[in-house]
């Protein structure tokens, strides 16, 4: 499942990634968010949490994972992933190049580091 995350400074969207993230997960609350901010702010910020609550994805998930960074190409500015999850922050940096925008990884403790590099204009 994906949540929203709250409290995040403005121009900011976050998302926490809890259990298994499923392909739905992504067109009922990612991708509704993202058209929301990129509405509202012009360009998108990004926060991606994957705590300990994180245990995987589908299959059709994965394939939503890596779709969601070719829409909407030209209004990424910043993400951070905020993860202690290995393959995770491997993959991440595997693909960085190919992400919009410029693209920090965070450990879990440093989720509020993330935060201020997010709000830095």
């Amino acid at each position: 499942m994906i949540r929203m995350l709250e409290g995040l400074p403005d121009g900011v969207v976050g998302f926490e990634a809890i259990g298994e993230v499923h392909g739905n997960d992504y067109r009922q609350t990612l991708d509704p968010a993202l058209e929301r901010a990129i509405a509202e702010y012009g360009k998108v910020k990004v926060m991606y949490l994957l705590g300990d609550q994180f245990t995987g994805y589908t299959m059709p998930a994965m394939f939503d994972d890596a779709a969601v960074g070719t829409r909407e190409w030209t209004h990424w500015s910043k993400i951070a992933v905020v993860t202690d999850t290995e393959w995770v922050r491997g993959s991440v940096h595997a693909f960085a190049w190919m992400l919009p925008g410029r693209i920090h990884i965070y450990p879990v403790a440093e989720r509020a580091a993330a935060e201020a590099w997010l709000a830095e204009e």
